[in-house]
């Protein structure tokens, strides 16, 4: 296993970490953890918390794995969701229970969950960061961080309103290299002290099911026996700024392919002529997406609550990987009811690109056949 420095802080992680969001059945689950740990990963990413009751089943898994002196081989990463807070009390309630269902009583990091320019404001004027200082002062988080979507001038904002910030999560793959943050928000983020956790590198799935003719015969003609796995994981460790790249892999089939590319992967060990193909499937891919919306949110907010521009990237990604079932799921996670348009115009109005907003709006909700 290769290790990276992790961020300010007197400690280096395992370039490949493990998320526990997409694992089997409890027994299966508990060998790849303990066979993870056994061959050098020690970040472990505890997950985004959307259902509370999965979330306990999921944890309280974890807590079993790390028995038998696991626990002191890993850091663990736990997140409090921003949308869970609407009062100062909780984070601290969110907290306490994973705490309670890991059996513990503390988290090595501890990760505000989802931070964008519209969730922030109302934390701050919670108190937000006065209950990170007071975690970390009785010793139930070791060190502070988020998990960030948006573009780069918001994350500038949360980073310069904290100087405590230990770590930045944001999702990253071939197909981020410009998108919430992208690369230059990483790299200014690693440039601060932070140590950035990377995400969803295979864009949950969607970059190793079978891609459409167009890219399949870019990697056909790239002379490489890679996978899809490995084209994806080696982009982003090819990434010097970054410090882990957490997979959730639900197979110990998975695990033990994303360790072997772990020995090899390095900051800069792609050629140019691997970049260039990877460039080129990524170029293939966006040709394929519908809405042109560069998701910059002056139309934002809707007086319905509809985050418009998400939605777009929820149908654009549906269009461009042929996954309409994961994009049903995010909206029902997210809360995304395009159906609550009522027409207003206002988007259309706010509109830098003067898009047809509405057209779309309807387009997406059909295609998608959601509410």
């Amino acid at each position: 296993m290769r290790y990276r420095k992790f961020g300010r802080l007197e400690w280096e992680s395992s370039i490949l970490g493990m998320g526990v969001m997409r694992l089997p059945e409890a027994a299966v689950s508990i060998a790849m953890i303990r066979h993870a740990i056994d061959q050098g990963v020690n970040y472990l990413d505890l997950g985004f918390p959307w259902d509370m009751e999965a979330h306990e089943s999921v944890l309280r898994t974890v807590r079993e794995a790390l028995d038998g002196g696991y626990r002191d081989k890993v850091k663990l990463a736990l997140t409090v969701p921003a949308l869970l807070i609407s009062r100062p009390e909780d984070f601290d309630i969110c907290l306490h229970r994973q705490l309670e269902w890991l059996s513990s009583d503390r988290a090595d990091f501890c990760l505000l969950g989802r931070l964008t320019r519209e969730n922030w404001p109302p934390l701050q004027e919670l108190g937000i960061v006065d209950r990170l200082e007071q975690a970390q002062q009785d010793g139930r988080i070791g060190a502070a961080g988020f998990s960030f979507y948006d573009q780069y001038q918001p994350l500038k904002t949360i980073v310069q309103a904290y100087d405590e910030w230990a770590l930045c999560s944001v999702q990253y793959s071939y197909m981020d290299v410009k998108h919430n943050p992208g690369t230059n928000g990483l790299r200014w983020a690693a440039e601060q002290g932070l140590a950035v956790v990377v995400t969803e590198p295979l864009k949950g799935g969607r970059l190793v099911k079978e891609p459409p003719e167009e890219v399949r015969q870019i990697w056909a003609q790239s002379g490489k026996e890679w996978s899809l796995a490995e084209w994806g994981l080696r982009f982003v460790w090819n990434e010097p700024s970054l410090s882990v790249v957490v997979s959730d892999m639900s197979s110990m089939q998975q695990l033990t392919e994303n360790l072997a590319v772990a020995e090899t992967a390095e900051a800069g060990g792609l050629s140019i002529s691997e970049e260039v193909t990877i460039s080129k499937a990524a170029d293939a891919y966006r040709k394929r997406q519908r809405v042109p919306c560069p998701s910059c949110r002056p139309c934002m907010p809707c007086p319905e609550g509809i985050d418009v521009p998400r939605f777009y990237e929820i149908y654009n990604d549906a269009l461009l990987y042929d996954d309409s079932d994961t994009a049903r799921t995010l909206c029902a996670r997210e809360q995304i009811h395009p159906a609550d348009c009522t027409e207003c115009g206002v988007c259309e109005r706010r509109c830098t690109k003067r898009l047809h907003m509405i057209e779309w709006l309807k387009e997406g909700r059909e295609y998608l056949g959601v509410e």
